[in-house]
């Protein structure tokens, strides 16, 4: 969690205080393109694949943290 919320933190240069509770998309000002970045960062570090359709449900950090868990868990 902490290395995402790291990783967060210098995408976005927002000043924000970033949380498990800090939303991606209102807080964060992720756009689909810094998000795509994200997620092919995430996907190296983790060595996961996260699939596209899996991120519509997803809003905070959170519940990014908990998708990429379950898929590391599940491979």
């Amino acid at each position: 969690m902490q290395l995402l919320c790291d990783r967060l933190s210098s995408l976005t240069n927002s000043g924000t205080q970033i949380t498990p509770e800090t939303n991606l998309i209102s807080q964060l000002s992720i756009d689909s393109i810094k998000l795509l970045n994200l997620i092919m960062e995430i996907e190296d570090t983790f060595d996961v694949s996260v699939p596209i359709n899996a991120l519509t449900d997803v809003q905070t950090v959170r519940e990014l943290a908990d998708l990429v868990h379950k898929i590391k868990s599940a491979s």
